[in-house]
């Protein structure tokens, strides 16, 4: 049976932490991945790159409307076996997208791809704050945010030698190996669920998912247009917007009103103060992130003439810096409280990113490697505790709709962050890039001090462990029963 040991996590859940953690990294990388090849791709299929965009949209739209889904799915039909529907229905996605004859079948089967991702992404969180429990979720969501933190860096480098190596095909193709892995792994370490008798029979609140799936999806789209449009105040993007905000407003008035049928997300979880301190903190560590790994590769390109698989290794040292700070950070919340651990981290990230305002077009490449540095490690010691403050505060049943909370706000802060990123550079010009380049990383240093004001929220200290044979919620019994995975 899965335990906790001490300070020591035993081998049977080392093992259910690497299976999730390989499923979940596949998402991650191929929708990072994928944005190098849209030049190949329309020369591939001769297209335009406003076609070739919709292979990266639609399954950026299709992972948005099924991650509010999955917060039901998860209760009603039990963990492993969505976990294994999810990686199945990724795995045939990228089988068939991998095999495409023109750029409408490879759309449709990258929405394909997409419903797989928004199955899996929120069920990785979900999975491991239920393996881990409240007293390790701190040291497991590290892992976690060390994933997250690499994903998005190492997708375009290894997309990029995939297409100079293998050709296009293997950008989805390549996930086939690593998804059976997974697929057979979760077989043989995950847990069963229980009995149908056993689960919650919980009705699916159909208005609600009419109304928050497209209106987050509208939001989505309309901040994707806004970022390859590099403007606000066009149609395409008012548009969606619109209709995001009207839809969102809708569900937001029913879901507090409704009281048959459980709303899909419950809105009363913002009345707790740590759940929305965690949330709001990890949208604007996405804004940030992403607005980073946005804006650096293009330093790089416009400043020194770099191209763009130069430029995507050169960045990757934000990336490798935030992945291994990640797990540090949760072992320290575990000791120190989440608080501590990440205004420490917000302050580094803020001053590093105040490094680079300073930084010029003839500055040496070491000085902008060493803020790179600087800047990921300060985010990745915000990323883990703030997840793990989330989960060990908030109770076992509300931990799906938690996942998908913070999943979703993610998810939007990284959309606004590139957006917003190419709105400055895009007004900035090529005449002046580098102005450009310091009006980001304002944007970004603003962003990181109003989570650094956000950490007084965050839970402190945490309580010493209870005596053995106890809990402050209850029985060492229940307490390991909130670890099982199928739970």
């Amino acid at each position: 049976m899965t335990k906790m040991q001490g300070d020591r996590i035993d081998p049977a859940l080392r093992r259910l932490i690497g299976v999730i953690l390989l499923g979940g990294i596949m998402g991650i990388l191929d929708g990072t991945m994928v944005a190098v090849g849209a030049d190949i791709l329309a020369e591939k299929f001769d297209t335009s790159l406003s076609a070739i965009s919709w292979v990266s949209t639609g399954y950026l739209l299709a992972l948005t409307i099924t991650i509010p889904i999955t917060t039901w799915a998860v209760d009603r039909f039990g963990g492993r076996r969505l976990w294994l529907f999810g990686l199945a229905l990724f795995l045939g996605g990228s089988l068939a997208s991998g095999l495409a004859w023109n750029v409408g079948s490879l759309i449709v089967f990258r929405v394909i791809q997409g419903i797989g991702a928004g199955t899996i992404d929120p069920l990785v969180l979900t999975l491991l704050a239920r393996a881990a429990g409240p007293r390790r979720a701190g040291r497991v969501m590290g892992l976690m945010a060390g994933v997250l933190s690499f994903g998005p860096v190492l997708g375009p480098v290894v997309g990029g030698i995939v297409l100079q190596t293998l050709g296009w095909r293997w950008m989805f193709l390549i996930n086939l190996p690593i998804g059976l892995v997974a697929f057979l792994g979760a077989l043989r370490v995950m847990r069963g669920d229980p009995p149908r008798e056993e689960r919650p029979a919980t009705r699916l609140d159909i208005i609600g998912v009419a109304l928050i799936t497209p209106g987050f999806a509208s939001l989505v789209l309309a901040l994707s247009q806004a970022g390859d449009r590099a403007a606000f105040t066009v149609l395409p993007v008012l548009a969606p917007l619109a209709a995001g905000i009207v839809l969102m407003i809708g569900y937001a008035a029913r879901a507090l009103r409704v009281r048959r049928t459980p709303p899909l997300i419950d809105l009363r979880l913002f009345t707790r103060p740590s759940f929305a301190a965690s949330v709001t903190v990890m949208a604007l560590t996405g804004l940030a992130m992403y607005s980073i790994l946005f804006v650096v590769p293009l330093y790089y390109q416009q400043a020194h003439g770099h191209g763009a698989l130069a430029a995507g290794l050169l960045v990757a040292p934000f990336g490798v810096s935030a992945a291994i700070a990640a797990p540090l950070a949760g072992r320290l919340s575990e000791r120190f409280g989440a608080r501590s651990v990440v205004r420490a981290g917000a302050f580094m990230a803020a001053i590093a990113a105040l490094a680079f305002t300073r930084i010029g077009a003839q500055t040496d490449e070491v000085w902008p490697t060493l803020a790179a540095l600087a800047t990921g490690l300060g985010l990745g010691l915000v990323g883990a505790p703030t997840m793990g403050s989330m989960y060990r505060t908030l109770p076992a049943p509300l931990v799906p709709q938690g996942s998908s909370v913070l999943y979703m706000l993610n998810q939007l802060g990284a959309s606004i962050g590139i957006a917003v990123v190419a709105l400055i550079v895009q007004t900035a010009g090529d005449a002046d890039a580098m102005r450009g380049f310091h009006g980001v990383f304002w944007f970004v240093t603003a962003a990181i001090l109003v989570i650094l004001a956000g950490t007084v929220l965050l839970p402190g200290r945490p309580e010493p462990p209870p005596a053995a044979g106890t809990s402050g919620n209850g029985t060492a019994a229940a307490q390991e029963q909130l670890a099982l995975p199928g739970n």
